[in-house]
Parts: C-alpha cells; sequence; structure tokens
C-alpha cells in the first residue's frame, strides 16, 4: 500500500469480466488506483489503458507483477495460467484477486492454497459464484433455524452454455470453438460446475462421495482460425453426491437441453422444501408439511446480498472484514469436486472426498 494509503493494482488480463465487474467494482471504491494492465498482446493492453485511462501499458505480465508501482494484482486470464500468475504475485509480495475458475486442477489449487498459506500478510481471493447472492442469506437462515427439518436430497439442473445461463436455447454445433471446450486452457472444470458446486457448500456444505457419467455431443468443432479440434469437455454431465449433511445431490449440468425453462433448485427436508429458479435467482420459494403449495418467501432489502468483490477484497488488505466469497481453501474443494466428477467419469466408479 503506498504512503497515503491508496492501494495500486495492476491487471493482468483485462477481459470481459474484468471489464464488466472488476474495473467498475474498484472503480466505486475510495483510495484505490488502477494503475497497469498487462494483455496477450500490446495492442490490446493500449485499448483497455485508453478506454479506462489506465496509465501503464506492460508487455509481459511477470515485469507488471514485479513492478513496485503495484500493491494488488488482479488476475483475469484464462485457468491455465491462474496458478502461475498467483505464485508470482505472492513471490513478489503481492495481494492477489484471481478469476474463477481457480486453477487447471486439484494440484493445482493446493499449489495456489499452500502459498497463500506461506504469506499470510497477503490477501488472496477467488472470485465467486455470483448467481445466488441475493438469496443467499435468506436461504441459509431458514436451513440454519430447522425450516427444512432433516435434510434429505438436493436437486440442481443448469441449462448452460460455457458457464452461462441458456435457459430455452439449443446447443449451437456450428459455433467455433469457445475456450472452455479446450481443455488445455481450462482444466477440469466443466459447464459451471464449480460455481454451482461452491454454492452448495455455501448453504449445506461439502459432498463426501461422487459419481457421475458425462457426454461430449459435439466432438469436434473449429477454432477462428478454422483449424479443427476434438472436443473433450462434455457437453451434459449428470452427477449424484452423497453429502457430508446426510442428503444426496443430484446435479446435472448441460449445455444441449433446448425448450427446457431454466436452472432449477430443489432443497428437500423431512419437513419442509425450498426452491429456486431462473434466470435471475433473485426469487426463493418454500413450503412446509401441511401447506398446500410453494409460497415464496419475503427477502428483507438489507438481506439481499449483492455483488462486492471488489470491495472485499481491498477491505481485506486493510484489515477491514475478512475474505469470504471466496477464500482458496473453498476453491481447493470446488476444483477437488470437479476433477473428482472427470475421475468418475473416466473409470466409472465412486470417487470419495476430499482427495
Amino acid at each position: 500500500m503506498a504512503d497515503n494509503g491508496i492501494i495500486r493494482v495492476g491487471l493482468v488480463g483485462a477481459g470481459a469480466n474484468t471489464r464488466l465487474r472488476h474495473i467498475p467494482g474498484f472503480r466505486e471504491q475510495a483510495g484505490v488506483e488502477l494503475v497497469s494492465v498487462a494483455n496477450r498482446s500490446r495492442e490490446s493492453g493500449e485499448r483497455v489503458a485508453g478506454e479506462y485511462e489506465i496509465p501503464k501499458v506492460y508487455d509481459n505480465w511477470r515485469d507488471l507483477i514485479e513492478s513496485d508501482d503495484t500493491d494488488a494484482i488482479c488476475i483475469g486470464t484464462w485457468p491455465y495460467m491462474h496458478r502461475t500468475m498467483t505464485l508470482y504475485a505472492l513471490e513478489n509480495n503481492k495481494h492477489v484477486l484471481t478469476e474463477a475458475r481457480m486453477a487447471m486442477d486439484a494440484t493445482e489449487a493446493r499449489e495456489m492454497l499452500n502459498a497463500s498459506r506461506a504469506k499470510p500478510h497477503l490477501v488472496a481471493q477467488i472470485v465467486p459464484a455470483p448467481m445466488t447472492l441475493e438469496v443467499d442469506s435468506t436461504l441459509m437462515a431458514h436451513i440454519a433455524n430447522g425450516y427444512l427439518g432433516d435434510l434429505l436430497s438436493i436437486k440442481l439442473r443448469v441449462c448452460d452454455a460455457h458457464g452461462r445461463d441458456a435457459a430455452g436455447t439449443f446447443m449451437d454445433t456450428e459455433a467455433p470453438l469457445h475456450w472452455r471446450q479446450n481443455r488445455d486452457v481450462s482444466g477440469y472444470n466443466v459447464l459451471s460446475m464449480g460455481i454451482w458446486y461452491e454454492t452448495i457448500m455455501r448453504w449445506v456444505g461439502p459432498a463426501t462421495k461422487v459419481m457421475a457419467m458425462t457426454k461430449v455431443v459435439v466432438p469436434r468443432r473449429y477454432d477462428d482460425a478454422g483449424v479443427m479440434h476434438t472436443i473433450s469437455v462434455p457437453d451434459h454431465v449428470d452427477v449424484i453426491c452423497d453429502m457430508a449433511c446426510g442428503a444426496q445431490a443430484q446435479l446435472s449440468w448441460s449445455s444441449s437441453t433446448g425448450m427446457h425453462p431454466g436452472t432449477e433448485v430443489w432443497l428437500h427436508g423431512s419437513e419442509g422444501t425450498l426452491h429456486l429458479s431462473g434466470p435471475p435467482l433473485n426469487t426463493l420459494y418454500g413450503g412446509r408439511r401441511g401447506d398446500k403449495a410453494l409460497a415464496e418467501i419475503p427477502i428483507p432489502p438489507e438481506k439481499r446480498g449483492k455483488w462486492r468483490v471488489e470491495e472485499e477484497f481491498l477491505n481485506a488488505i486493510r484489515s477491514k472484514e475478512p475474505v469470504t466469497h471466496t477464500p482458496f481453501d473453498v476453491g481447493v474443494q470446488y476444483m477437488e469436486f470437479t476433477e473428482a466428477v472427470y475421475r468418475s467419469s473416466q473409470t466409472g466408479q465412486a470417487i470419495s472426498l476430499p482427495l
């Protein structure tokens, strides 16, 4: 942190989410300066710098991280670089906010966690699952207060197109290769598995055992240069889990379910049921034994959560609050889950968690 209390942030990989979320999010906070950017090319870095009035453009991300004009690094690259850049930032005594997905696999995620624990004075944070922030507090309070009784089952179905809700749409079989369909840059975390598992862990805790089947619906796609790629990243995933809380979970993600009404979550208990559907996932429904139908559960405005990733990151650097959305240990858990899904789908065996 600078002598005047300003936190100076450098951007490594100013992609779509960085421009949509992080740059505006940092600018909304007091006492922060966006001082530098390094993109995949000097040209794209200069475009971002010009658009957002960022004073310094670096040709090389290592030079940006090493520079003494920076206190914190925001990593917005594809997952294949998250581990390398995070470790380098921590080695150079920089706080780190890295885009989800945390890493390529569980081994990389554990390396990142261990490196962050070796530098406890530095903040290490992953961009969190955002879909249910508005309702999380109310939903978790209802569970804690016994609304469900004993939690018996969890059912999740996600209509997913490269991690974005795709309710009602059919798969585009002719679309060019998306980076999320390229295992070499996306790793084991496919579709929106990781962020949804992170969400479920917020509510009810982790899984202890996973069985999965997956399907690649479109086996080949061409990239933007016209080169054909064989696809190993599935378009459809079905998972059954034993949960540590005693419930069983049926979880499904698909980018091949045209005309489906949208993502939905059901939490069934011995005394009650909670339900979310969307998009958007900002209205909670529930019913208890004796009720004739589900009814909307009111959420007071002060209980509605919101996106505050950049605020939380800066507050953690200033020791005003701990990181809750999302610390590296939670990222390791969702990376282990996504790898367990892959292992189970390849072997036909149940995989125990943690790995």
